[in-house]
């Protein structure tokens, strides 16, 4: 009989929701961001009138990943805990959790200790994003306590690759290759031996069609790199049969569109024979994400914003596409957070499709104007209040929230 103890997996509450809650109010709740809840999503004060897109911020399961890593910091107070990789892609919440005493494995807030280091009297927090099926084996073998926040949008589409691979079919995936849930989700398929392939845009997948219908050469495909496709991919064999999924952060317009692209593609090559048996593709657009992006659309439609302000941290890839989305309908700037906001006559901020911040001069509009403001799917509530205060503070609009309490 085996000695070996199965570890112990947390995959919900870890039954300490109500003892976290006023820590988590105090860090990441916002009276100012409720005071706009209260009043239909719009605040004026001197003359300067805010608009809070309706969908905005945390969405459940980023709720659901902070909640567990507070919760698990405080069943395990005397363990030492880990976490794979960032939580969330949020900067204000990875130097919380640090604070907390909540070590990392990898990623910008990388400690000293490593993956080696770990034993089975340690905790270790798996993030929303999920980790890949050989990392997490590793970790089952180590025999420490695992606390898994995966997503359940993420979890979706790990069925749906899975589903691919069982029945044949190469899971290609639009997303980046090297964020932590692309990898999560293609370990999924090559866990059953199945193959995969992952593009960035539609400029990629346009080349992958190509090569579908035979207008250009396949090995085309395999200049997007190895990171970007299953082991020994071959564009002959392994671009038969398809079946189409994404990244949950990517833009969901351009994900439904690569998936028509490919439908079409797969149709016209075997035009002759049943197209169905060579292609797939399941909505796994996660809610959430459409949410916010249609929000941001109704927030800028009518014209009547004169700024917006999109706040996520910079490599929250949700929180760019929210940006992409704008265009030129309206003035508008990522920013990290209310720091970026240096004076009434200078933003740091991150353009679209850029992968450095810069200065801009001239942002704040002369009152009396209208902002509108929103955030990505890992931005708390009390960032987008800071945000909005600063707004004020530099505009010289003496306020005070009427403490609208949290709901």
């Amino acid at each position: 009989m085996s000695d070996i103890v199965a570890p112990t997996i947390y995959r919900a509450s870890l039954g300490l929701k109500d003892a976290i809650a006023p820590a988590i109010a105090a860090d990441y709740h916002s009276p100012l961001v409720e005071e706009l809840r209260a009043n239909g999503y719009r605040l004026t004060r001197d003359g300067i009138t805010v608009i809070l897109a309706r969908e905005f911020g945390f969405c459940y399961g980023v709720d659901k990943a902070v909640d567990m890593a507070y919760e698990t910091r405080l069943k395990f107070p005397d363990r030492r805990i880990f976490l794979t990789y960032e939580i969330i892609h949020n900067p204000r919440v990875n130097e919380r959790l640090a604070q907390l005493g909540i070590q990392f494995l990898s990623g910008s807030r990388k400690g000293s200790l490593t993956f080696a280091d770990i034993t089975a009297a340690d905790v270790v927090i798996m993030p929303a994003f999920g980790v890949s099926t050989d990392y997490l084996e590793k970790l089952k073998s180590i025999g420490c306590v695992l606390v898994d926040t995966t997503c359940g949008s993420v979890v979706h589409v790990w069925k749906r690759v899975e589903k691919y691979a069982r029945d044949g079919y190469t899971s290609l995936v639009h997303g980046k290759a090297l964020h932590a849930e692309t990898i999560a989700t293609v370990s999924q398929a090559q866990r059953l031996g199945g193959r995969w392939l992952v593009v960035r845009d539609k400029k990629e997948a346009d080349m992958v069609c190509a090569v579908i219908r035979g207008t250009t050469d396949p090995d085309e495909v395999l200049k997007l790199g190895s990171h970007a496709m299953s082991p020994g991919f071959d564009p002959h064999r392994d671009l038969e049969r398809v079946g189409v999924a994404n990244q949950t952060t990517m833009l969901a317009s351009e994900s439904l569109e690569i998936g028509a692209m490919v439908g079409r593609a797969l149709a016209e090559r075997h035009a002759e024979e049943a197209p169905a048996q060579h292609f797939r593709s399941f909505d796994t657009i996660c809610s959430a994400t459409q949410e916010r992006q249609d929000a941001i659309i109704d927030l800028v439609k009518d014209g009547g914003v004169d700024l917006l302000l999109i706040v996520g941290g910079y490599n929250s890839s949700n929180t760019g596409h929210l940006l992409e989305i704008v265009g030129k309908s309206a003035p508008a700037f990522h920013i990290g957070d209310s720091t970026e906001l240096i004076s009434a006559t200078e933003i740091r901020h991150k353009p679209a499709g850029s992968k450095e911040t810069i200065v801009s001069p001239n942002w704040l509009p002369k009152s009396p104007f209208t902002v509108g403001i929103t955030a990505g799917a890992s931005t708390p509530n009390r960032a987008i209040g800071d945000a909005i205060e600063r707004v004020f503070e530099l505009s010289g609009v003496q306020w005070s929230s009427q403490a609208v309490p949290a709901k």
